[in-house]
């Protein structure tokens, strides 16, 4: 999984996102950091109100937190996501002994994980 500090870079680089079922977020700054969140169409869903969007927590009768808007969660791409994201310049992704490779068309990018491998490729593209 990539992590918070990356998917914070990625938003910042402009990648937008259209929540959609299984994709997974955090909700930063409010001691919830290490807790990861998916959209899923029985449990957390997205609504659209009033020209934005916003994630309601369903079935949570023991939060505080019913609702959220999306500007204020940080999306954490999964691995498919973040290779569509690459688009043409992806060219490889390799296992090596400390982890994983990506190779683009002009650079390669190496991490423990192949997902935030792909996010500094992604980040690389996005001159962020």
């Amino acid at each position: 999984m990539i992590t918070i500090e990356q998917a914070g870079r990625l938003r910042k680089a402009g990648v937008l996102w259209s929540p959609g079922a299984g994709d997974r977020f955090v909700v930063p700054d409010r001691d919830m950091d290490e807790d990861v969140f998916v959209v899923s169409d029985m449990t957390v869903e997205v609504h659209d109100y009033q020209g934005s969007k916003v994630i309601g927590f369903n079935g949570t009768t023991e939060w505080a937190l019913d609702s959220i808007e999306q500007r204020e969660v940080i999306w954490l791409p999964r691995e498919e996501q973040l290779r569509a994201l690459l688009g043409p310049h992806f060219r490889s992704l390799e296992a090596t002994p400390d982890g994983y490779r990506i190779t683009l068309t002009d650079s390669t990018h190496t991490a423990p994980d192949a997902e935030q491998a792909y996010a500094e490729a992604v980040i690389h593209l996005l001159g962020a």
